[in-house]
């Protein structure tokens, strides 16, 4: 099982988009099985899979709390992936947990319980490097970074890789899986610099396939579909499926890390 936290501390990079559509590229095409985590309280990936993050009943927070296991409080979709959905209860996490020893184990501990389940566990975490995302990447193997091609991204990752280092402590098997572009425009002289720059600061790091610009990709989640559902000759769909092929060939084989 490997176990993909994709944080950015920045917000609208594109991680809960990256989540949804490399989760069920990795399930439809790859017949992976395939476990999506919302470790976000805005519940925006639960909200994207066709949930409705208000009115769940059992959530990631009580799988944290201990109060029910995964399997208790995960959804089958009709992609053929299962989801542990969030919603604005997950905020109230960094209080309830704050004086709990090993409150930094608590995502890893929890998904012991489904070790030999799944094939991928894709973590899309908050736009903060708080506890939540020190959670996600304590019990990760890899750490995918969505960026959003612009000039204050290359400030921003190095804060996320201080944080990566500092992690290691609990976890040093985390490594960083890799720098995918979202947003891109060739057309745009800026977003060519910065990709410029960050293959030269991050090398093989950053995956070749780029996430380019697509109107498709903002549409799809208001519908509660993935881009491959809501229009599979898009631009966006066609970038996804592409990326996805990179993933694949970065983690094959790497299933049996966690269990």
């Amino acid at each position: 099982m490997y176990i993909c936290a994709i944080a950015n501390q920045k917000g609208g990079v594109g991680k809960t988009t990256t989540t949804h559509n490399l989760g069920v590229q990795l399930a439809r095409n790859a017949k992976k099985r395939v476990l999506l985590l919302d470790l976000d309280a805005q519940g925006n990936l639960s909200d994207a899979c066709g949930l409705e993050p208000q009115t769940l009943e059992r959530t990631v927070f009580d799988v944290l709390a201990g109060n029910v296991p995964i399997a208790g409080a995960k959804s089958t979709l009709e992609t053929g992936l299962d989801i542990l959905p969030a919603n604005i209860r997950l905020a109230e996490a960094e209080l309830a947990f704050a004086g709990r020893m090993g409150r930094e184990n608590l995502l890893k501990k929890a998904l012991t319980s489904v070790a030999g389940e799944y094939d991928y566990v894709l973590i899309d975490c908050p736009p903060s490097l708080g506890l939540l995302t020190v959670n996600a990447l304590n019990a990760a193997n890899g750490l995918l970074v969505p960026v959003q091609v612009e000039y204050y991204a290359l400030a921003g990752l190095a804060l996320i890789r201080q944080t990566a280092e500092l992690v290691r402590d609990l976890n040093p098997d985390l490594a960083i899986l890799g720098l995918v572009l979202t947003f891109f425009d060739a057309r745009k002289t800026l977003n060519k610099d910065v990709a410029a720059a960050l293959a030269d600061e991050w090398g093989d790091a950053l995956f070749s396939t780029r996430i380019r610009d697509n109107v498709s990709l903002a549409e799809a989640p208001s519908n509660g579909q993935d881009v491959f559902s809501y229009k599979r000759g898009s631009y966006g769909a066609k970038d996804y499926a592409a990326f996805a092929a990179e993933f694949l060939e970065r983690t094959e084989g790497c299933y049996g890390t966690r269990g």
